[in-house]
């Protein structure tokens, strides 16, 4: 490479597996089994079927749960994010991860704190930490993101190549280039860098 590449990464729904971590918060909360909160085809919980009423009463719940409930220190990695991004990062590529886990004001701190704790639990390289809305902002070769609007933004700010979807349920409707796996991301940056990189992670 004439240049490191720096590779973004995304948290939840990437490397966190956010989704269910607060699916057994809600069950808990409102009583139910988690079995009867079905996967999220929609952005938004409350259009997916979940009991959360709207907007407001998500992110009442995202507070608690972040706060009181320290989500973020206890989620779930999703399969094969370690073993990835280390490979990468071996190869010389600079993980950058890029969040906006500061939504809520006055709960930054177990936010921050969380996180970190997260990445070193569950052994996740990375050289930078960015906490950041806008990701078009962050400088990045590509990122990794699961939120239909932050490819979208990003690709229009950044062209069609700047970032990857990690396929999910409720992103399925963008097109363009997509993961279904850590291999898939694997596969994409060695191909850009010219690096050969263990790509049997791919199933």
């Amino acid at each position: 490479m004439s240049k490191e590449f720096v590779l973004g990464v995304d948290l939840d729904g990437v490397v966190a597996d956010y989704e269910n971590g607060f699916r057994e918060f809600i069950a808990k909360k409102k009583n139910i089994e988690p079995s009867s909160i079905p996967s999220a085809t929609n952005w938004s919980f409350s259009q997916s079927g979940w009991p959360i009423a709207d907007e407001r009463e998500y992110l009442e719940l995202h507070r608690e749960a972040v706060a009181k409930e320290r989500l973020y220190a206890n989620l779930k990695p999703i399969s094969g994010a370690s073993e990835a991004l280390w490979a990468l990062s071996d190869a010389g590529i600079r993980i950058r991860i890029v969040t906006h886990r500061l939504v809520i004001n006055f709960s930054h701190a177990p936010a921050v704190t969380d996180t970190v704790s997260f990445l070193d639990q569950h052994n996740i390289p990375y050289r930078d930490l960015t906490f950041v809305k806008d990701k078009a902002d962050v400088g990045t070769d590509l990122l990794i993101d699961d939120a239909p609007h932050n490819i979208i933004n990003l690709r229009a700010a950044k062209g069609e190549e700047s970032a990857m979807v990690f396929d999910q349920p409720y992103n399925r409707d963008i097109a363009g280039l997509r993961a279904h796996s850590w291999g898939d991301v694997v596969a994409e940056v060695s191909k850009r860098t010219g690096i050969s990189i263990n790509t049997e992670l791919r199933n």
